[in-house]
C-alpha cells in the first residue's frame, strides 16, 4: 500500500515553488513559497517580517540567481541597509550590481485626495518600472498598512487590496507582503489572509519571563505543509526556522562500533560498544559519576584521531579538566590538540532554540564524530519539559541525520531501584540506555551499572558495582551471596569466606594428597618386601634345581665311567666250530 502511494505521489503534479533559502522554512514549507504568487507574513511589533522578507530577496539572489525588488513604504533604503548589515546582508553592494532594487515610498495620509476614482495606479506603474528595470523575480512589499493608511473608505479598500495581489500574480513574480496583526484577525484589514495564496504568521511571546517566537502556516493554497507551531530565532547568521516533526526517520546507519572508553563495560555490550550515529543516555541520581562516564567516552573518541563536542552546563572547563585529571582522564591534551572542544555556559543564558541554534552552528563549524551534553536535565530551567522533549527530539533527529554519536547525562529525581523514566522524558527516543544507581548498604554507599536497553545488539542483563579510582572507573566482578549480588563491606566479606572456603578446600585436599602418597609409600614398602622374599625363595628354589641337577649329572656321569671300565666280555665259540 505504501508503495502504490508512493509511485502515485511522484506522477501526480506538483505545484511550483520558489524556495526562501531560509534554514528550516523550506522544509516544513516542502520546498519553498508559492512561485508567482503572493505571500502574507502577518505579526506583532518585534517579530521580524520586515527580516524574512529582506533575507528572501538576499538569499534568492546568493543562492539562486535571482533579482529582487524591495518596496518599503516605512524605512528609507540607508536604513533598511543599516539594519541587516549586522547580519551580513550588503544592500548597498547588491543594488551597486544590479541585482536589487530597494524603493522607498512615501505614503502621506495628509496628501492623499480621495476620489472614487482613486487606485493604485501609480504604485502599479512605478512597481513595474522597478521589476523590468532588473528582471525581478523576488518582491517584498513592506508594510501594507502604510500603503492603505489613505483609505478610509472600505469598500476602495478592499477593492484595491484584490487588484494589487491580482497584479502581482498577472506579473508572475513571488512576492512577500508583509502586514501588522490586527485585534481578532491575522491583520489589520481581515482581508489579506483571504486572497494570499500562503499565510504565514509569526509570533513573538513571553512565558515564564523567557521570549519566544514562534511561526505558524496559517494556509497554503495547491500544497501540503507542516501545521505545527514552529520556534524561530534571529541569529547572526539571519532568520533560522526550527522544525518539530517535519524530519523524516531515513537517516543513514552506520555498522562501526565506538568504545565507551571503560572496557570491561565495552564487554557488557554485545557489539563491544555503541553503533556509530546512535544516542547514548546514562541516567543516574546526583553523584554516581555519569561525568566520569561522559568525560571517558570523550576521551576514547580524541583517542582514535576523532572530533569530539562537549557541552558542560554545570562545570567550566578548568574545573571538568582537573576533576578528569584526578581519575586520570586527561581531556586537557585533547582540548590543545583541537581535536576536543568544551563549551560551557549556564543554561539560563539562552533559550532552548538559541541552545539548539548554538548546537547546529558549533556542528557545522568543528564537524565533530560525537556530541557530549551533561547534563541535559539542566534545560528544564529554561522550558517545560514538553519544550524540552520537543527539543531534545529535534537535537537527537539532528545527529542522527547528521551521523554523529549522541551521549547525553541525565539527572533522574527519586531513589527507587527502577527508575525507568527520565525527567524529559526522552528515554524511549535513545538508542542506548545505561543507568548508573547507589547500592546502599549496611553503613555505606557503592555505586551500581546496568544497560536497561541497546537497540541492535544483546547485552548483559547484570548489576555491575564499579568504583572511581586514581585510575578512572573500574568495573568489578559479579559476586553473588545467599541473597543474591553483594557489594561492598558485604562484597568484602563474601570474598573472604570463599577465599577461606577456597582455602580450606585446597588444605582438605592437600591432607588428602599427602595421606594418598604416605599409603603409596607403604604399598611400595610392602611390595618391596614381598619382591625381597620371593627374590630370596627364588634363590633358594633355583639353588635346590641347581644342586638336583648337579646331582644328576654327577650319577649319569659316573654310570658313564662305571660302564666304560668294565665293557661286556665275549662270549666262547661253539665246539665243532674252526678258530
Amino acid at each position: 500500500m505504501q508503495e502504490y502511494r508512493s509511485s502515485v505521489d511522484s506522477e501526480l503534479p506538483r505545484l511550483p515553488k520558489s524556495p526562501t533559502g531560509i534554514e528550516g522554512l523550506d522544509e516544513i514549507t516542502e520546498g519553498g513559497l508559492p512561485e508567482g504568487r503572493p505571500t502574507l507574513i502577518c505579526g506583532s511589533a518585534g517579530c521580524g517580517k520586515t527580516l524574512m522578507g529582506i533575507e528572501f530577496l538576499v538569499r534568492g539572489i546568493q543562492n539562486y540567481n535571482e533579482p529582487g525588488v524591495l518596496m518599503a513604504f516605512e524605512e528609507t533604503a540607508p536604513e533598511l541597509a543599516a539594519n541587516v548589515a549586522s547580519l551580513g546582508f550588503d544592500l548597498v553592494d547588491l543594488q551597486a550590481r544590479k541585482m536589487l532594487r530597494v524603493d522607498h515610498v512615501h505614503v502621506d495620509r495628509s496628501e492623499i485626495e480621495e476620489t472614487g476614482e482613486y487606485d493604485l495606479e501609480g504604485l502599479f506603474i512605478r512597481l513595474g518600472h522597478a521589476i523590468d528595470s532588473i528582471g525581478a523575480k523576488r518582491v517584498v512589499l513592506d508594510t501594507i498598512e502604510a500603503l492603505f493608511s489613505g483609505f478610509p473608505n472600505q469598500g476602495v479598500l478592499r477593492s484595491e487590496i484584490r487588484r494589487l495581489f491580482r497584479w502581482l500574480k498577472d506579473k508572475g513574480v513571488t512576492t512577500i507582503i508583509t502586514a501588522e496583526r490586527g485585534d481578532g484577525t491575522l491583520t489589520r484589514q481581515g482581508l489579506e489572509e483571504y486572497v494570499s495564496d500562503c499565510v504565514i504568521l509569526l509570533d513573538n511571546r513571553v512565558i515564564d519571563q523567557i521570549t519566544t517566537r514562534r511561526l505558524r502556516i496559517v494556509k497554503y493554497r495547491g500544497s501540503t505543509h507542516g501545521t505545527n507551531e514552529y520556534p524561530y530565532l534571529i541569529t547572526q547568521d539571519g532568520i533560522s526556522v526550527l522544525p518539530v516533526t517535519s524530519l523524516k526517520l531515513d537517516h543513514p546507519i552506520s555498522n562501526n562500533i565506538m568504545s565507551s572508553g571503560i572496557p570491561a563495560l565495552d564487554e557488557m555490550f554485545g557489539m563491544r560498544g555503541f553503533y556509530q550515529g546512535s544516542s547514548v543516555l546514562i541516567t543516574g541520581t546526583a553523584g554516581t559519576a555519569k561525568t566520569t562516564l561522559a568525560a571517558a567516552f570523550a576521551e576514547e573518541v580524541c583517542q582514535q584521531g576523532q572530533r569530539c563536542l562537549l557541552f558542560a552546563f554545570e562545570e567550566s572547563p578548568q574545573q571538568l579538566l582537573r576533576n578528569m585529571k584526578s581519575v586520570e582522564i586527561d581531556l586537557a591534551s585533547h582540548v590543545a590538540s583541537g581535536l576536543l572542544r568544551i563549551e560551557a555556559s549556564r543554561p539560563t543564558i539562552n533559550g532552548l532554540e538559541q541552545h539548539l541554534v548554538t548546537l547546529h552552528r558549533l556542528v557545522k563549524e568543528f564537524k565533530p564524530d560525537a556530541v557530549v551534553i551533561d547534563p541535559i536535565t539542566n534545560l528544564i530551567t529554561v522550558g517545560n519539559i514538553a519544550e524540552v522533549r520537543s527539543m531534545l527530539t529535534r537535537l537527537i533527529d539532528f545527529l542522527k541525520v547528521s551521523g554523529i554519536t549522541g551521549l547525553f547525562t541525565a539527572l533522574v529525581s527519586g531513589r527507587g531501584q527502577q527508575q525507568e523514566m527520565t525527567d524529559e522524558g526522552v528515554s524511549s527516543l535513545v538508542d542506548t540506555w545505561i543507568s548508573v544507581r547507589d547500592l546502599e548498604g549496611i553503613g555505606e554507599r557503592n555505586r551500581g551499572l546496568s544497560i536497561l536497553k541497546s537497540r541492535g545488539m544483546a547485552h548483559s542483563n547484570q548489576v555491575r558495582e564499579f568504583v572511581v579510582t586514581e585510575h578512572g572507573i573500574e568495573l568489578l566482578d559479579v559476586v553473588v551471596g545467599p541473597t543474591g549480588i553483594v557489594t561492598g563491606a558485604s562484597r568484602l566479606t563474601q570474598q573472604l569466606q570463599e577465599h577461606a572456603q577456597t582455602l580450606a578446600a585446597q588444605q582438605e585436599t592437600d591432607r588428602r594428597d599427602r595421606e594418598l602418597e604416605r599409603r603409596r609409600r607403604v604399598l611400595e614398602a610392602n611390595i618391596a618386601n614381598l619382591r625381597t622374599e620371593f627374590e630370596s625363595v627364588e634363590e633358594e628354589l633355583r639353588q635346590i634345581n641347581t644342586d638336583a641337577q648337579n646331582r644328576q649329572e654327577t650319577l649319569t656321569s659316573g654310570h658313564q665311567r662305571i660302564a666304560a671300565a668294565n665293557p661286556p666280555r665275549r662270549d666262547a665259540p661253539a665246539s665243532g666250530e674252526k678258530n
